[in-house]
């Protein structure tokens, strides 16, 4: 299984709230994305995701050497392995690929350190006058905060009331995800991981053998499980809503299930053979070492894998049929893969093909040959191809299946005897199974509601049967199953408590300012009346090639229950159309997402979909450049915005190559320390560069002072200068009615970019709608039973 494509942004100032999403190509081929998951708890994690809602009670996370490490992890689930697809595929040196890289069987403690530098006194004094203005700043704004949040106290409640009343709802019929061995099922739930026989799966009837809250992580959740191919051992990663990196326990199994050895700071993991772990470590966002860790009698620790060009991120993978660990190294534009044959796991990696600029490509393996999905080759989209394992270069690369113009491959997973592909085409999710026996292709097409799939974790390698779920905004998971020998897709048991949304579903395509068609998707209550008076939510992303997140969230169903419309706007600078799509929105063909997203809501109110008086916008991370940037150029067409750990600093992040992500982002934006006009194009879009005194709509931002990928240095400047131009325009005309908008910036001292613990994701997103609700007087256009306070 090659896994997810959906870019896990980690390899930026990217989204956030991870949702985990199960095996399947899909990880690697989006790459390392925080997915938006506001606080919805339904997250199933990579092989076996698994997100447990933990009661939050202090606990440190013990490191190797006995200290407190501070909440560091990183983003649950499919986030893990994703890096092996997209996340990051840039060429090393032209003309000497592979050459910065270095294969090292040298023990773990003889890596040596840089020293550390004293600063000038200077530098030092500088340094103090600058936290002193930071922390002043961020004084200021939570007493801010303090004063204003009361006027929403009501609301805020009314809501969180009906969210978790509708989150109740929707969990009954999601189970944990599973994983088989033979006749033995290991699953998770609250906490803990429990064994049971397959035909007995039930938490009362399995043995527990790993709880979070008994060996003290009672504040973590368990991200991933992987337990080895003859079930003697299980490593867990644990990850603490604070943090950005995960703690790995490996646990010896038994009638006692002993903690063998616990790993700060972990990636990704796989069980190379019985009693070999390979492993990757994090730090500083980066992901560069792979090591290798054996549980024998003669216990070591060795590494095995060093990346120095920090444009790319190394992830590890074990093929389908377990016959190979595949270790990734990705950037944004090339990727190179390693080899390591399970069956002598203490061989040198071997080189599948080396990287090249351009050239993006994953691994699995069936029959001694290599399945490679790849950018290789017309057009520059990811097309199935295979090579014997013995000459694997793209020179013997041979087709196997090519992807028609403007379809996206979203996930692709491998089984004996078939490949399964979901596509996504104008909208519409479909199924392609390929036969390896027949060479035939049978396409379904699925639902027409359906905007999201997520394969079930880690099915059997021979089944005959594809589990997986259907979602939408408003729609909550459906299982369905996919039998290769009928072809036909089966319904799987209804929901215990069946949820009747009255939802209407309309795809639309808006007109640009080059011609270029833009999807949007749009969401209504079938029983709205006089939709150009209803309350309009637009949703944009449209960075590092990642779709606008369509999963199941219980506030967007609230939302439709109450009138509201929902649109989806999928601007060029995203992947709903393929590569192409994301290269035509990135660098500089930046502004190109901004006249798409001007474009979309435009149309909208044409065709009467509310109007701009009673229109918000809701961006999350990179989305926040789109939705800043129309904020500046046609701040008409809304009248409030919602933004999450919003990236609206651009030029200033891109000049400080000191931050962890900036090099690596440079694929992207640009790079405005080489290239000038890369700057001016830079600061053309910028949100906070092009701040001038207008009527600005009202703004509610969200960010986290733990957050290592949007600097909270950048927001603060933003929203004070947003402030000082809002107030200077209302101060220079004297016109009747005229009005200052309200500016609000919320710090969370909890909380990181990439997650959040269900209760404050669950307050977050009830203040973000009490405050839409007030700014768009949504109580004077609705009837209620009792009137609005």
């Amino acid at each position: 299984m090659i896994r997810n494509l959906q870019c896990l942004e980690i390899s930026g100032y990217q989204e956030m709230k991870v949702r985990t999403s199960c095996a399947g190509l899909r990880n690697l081929l989006q790459g390392l994305r925080c997915s938006v998951r506001y606080y919805s708890k339904h997250s199933c994690l990579q092989t076996v995701c698994v997100y447990s809602k933990i009661k939050p009670k202090q606990c440190c996370i013990l490191d190797c050497a006995g200290s407190t490490c501070t909440h560091r992890t990183l983003p649950p689930g499919s986030i893990l392995p994703w890096r092996c697809f997209s996340c990051k595929n840039s060429c090393l040196c032209e003309g000497k690929p592979g050459t910065n890289q270095q294969f090292l069987m040298q023990n773990e403690d003889g890596v040596k350190q840089e020293g550390t530098k004293i600063p000038s006194k200077r530098k030092q004094n500088a340094s103090i006058t600058s936290d002193l203005l930071y922390k002043n700043l961020l004084k200021s704004e939570q007493e801010n905060w303090n004063d204003i949040s009361a006027r929403y106290k009501a609301m805020t409640k009314r809501i969180k009331e009906k969210l978790e009343e509708l989150h109740n709802k929707c969990t009954f019929s999601l189970g944990s995800p599973r994983i088989r061995f033979g006749e033995n099922v290991y699953f998770e739930e609250n906490g803990c991981v429990f064994l049971s026989k397959a035909d007995d799966v039930d938490e009362e009837n399995g043995d527990m053998l790993f709880s979070t809250e008994d060996l003290g992580f009672s504040d973590a959740f368990i991200q991933r499980i992987r337990i080895s191919p003859d079930q003697r051992y299980m490593a867990i990663s644990l990850k603490s809503e604070n943090s950005e990196e995960a703690t790995c326990v490996i646990i010896k199994l038994g009638h006692f299930p002993v903690v063998e050895k616990v790993i700060p700071s972990v990636f990704s993991f796989e069980w190379a053979a019985n009693d070999v772990l390979y492993y990757t470590s994090q730090k500083n966002l980066k992901c560069q070492n792979v090591f290798m860790t054996t549980f024998t009698n003669q216990k070591h620790t060795k590494l095995v894998y060093t990346e120095h060009d920090a444009r790319f991120f190394v992830d590890i993978y074990c093929t389908k049929d377990r016959r190979f660990l595949t270790i990734n190294s990705n950037s944004k534009t090339s990727s190179e893969v390693w080899l390591i044959d399970c069956r002598h796991p203490f061989k040198s990696p071997v080189l599948v093909q080396a990287r090249t600029k351009g050239v993006i490509y994953h691994v699995e393996h069936r029959n001694d040959e290599l399945y490679i999905l790849t950018t290789y080759g017309e057009p520059a989209e990811y097309k199935l191809m295979k090579a014997p394992v013995a000459a694997s270069g793209k020179e013997n690369w041979q087709l196997v299946y090519a992807l028609e113009k403007k379809t996206k491959l979203v996930d692709l997973e491998m089984f004996s005897d078939h490949c399964i592909m979901f596509l996504k085409n104008a909208g519409h999710l479909y199924l392609n199974a390929i036969s390896f026996f027949s060479h035939s292709v049978q396409s379904i097409k699925l639902p027409t509601w359906a905007c999201e799939f997520e394969l079930e974790s880690q099915p059997e390698h021979t089944t005959s049967t594809c589990y997986f779920q259907l979602t939408s905004p408003v729609h909550p998971p459906k299982r369905f199953a996919y039998s290769f020998k009928e072809n036909n897709l089966i319904e799987q048991a209804v929901q215990e408590v069946p949820i009747i949304t009255n939802c209407h579903t309309t795809r639309l395509l808006a007109k640009s300012k080059d011609e270029t068609l833009v999807p949007i998707t749009v969401f209504h209550n079938m029983n709205s009346k006089e939709l150009h008076r209803k309350p309009l939510l637009v949703h944009v992303y449209g960075a590092y090639g990642v779709d606008l997140n369509m999963s199941f969230k219980e506030d967007k169903l609230m939302l439709i229950e109450e009138g509201w419309i929902l649109a989806y706007c999928h601007v060029r600078g995203g992947g709903e159309l393929g590569l192409s799509w994301h290269k035509d929105g990135c660098q500089h063909n930046k502004l190109k997402g901004l006249h798409d997203l001007k474009a979309c809501i435009m149309l909208l109110h044409e065709l009467g979909f509310s109007q701009p008086k009673y229109t918000a916008l809701a961006a999350a991370s990179a989305g926040g450049i789109l939705a800043g940037a129309l904020c500046n150029s046609a701040p008409e067409l809304i009248r409030a915005m919602v933004l999450q750990a919003p990236f609206v600093d651009v030029l200033n992040t891109m000049m400080k190559t000191h931050l962890p992500l900036t090099i690596e982002e440079q694929e992207e934006w640009g790079n405005p320390l080489a290239d000038e006009k890369c700057m001016k194009y830079i600061k053309s879009y910028c949100p906070y560069q092009n701040i001038k005194p207008q009527c600005y709509p009202s703004v509610f931002i969200t960010a986290y002072e733990n957050d290592q990928r949007v600097p909270l240095t950048g927001v603060l400047r933003y929203v004070r200068k947003l402030r000082k131009a809002a107030l200077d325009h209302a101060s220079r005309t004297s016109e009747k009615g005229n009005w200052v908008p309200n500016i609000i910036l919320d710090i969370q001292a909890s909380g990181s970019h990439c997650d959040s613990s269900w209760e404050d994701s669950l307050n977050e997103v009830a203040r973000h709608l009490a405050f839409l609700n007030k700014e768009l007087e949504v109580c004077h256009l609705q009837h209620h039973s009792k009137p609005c306070k």
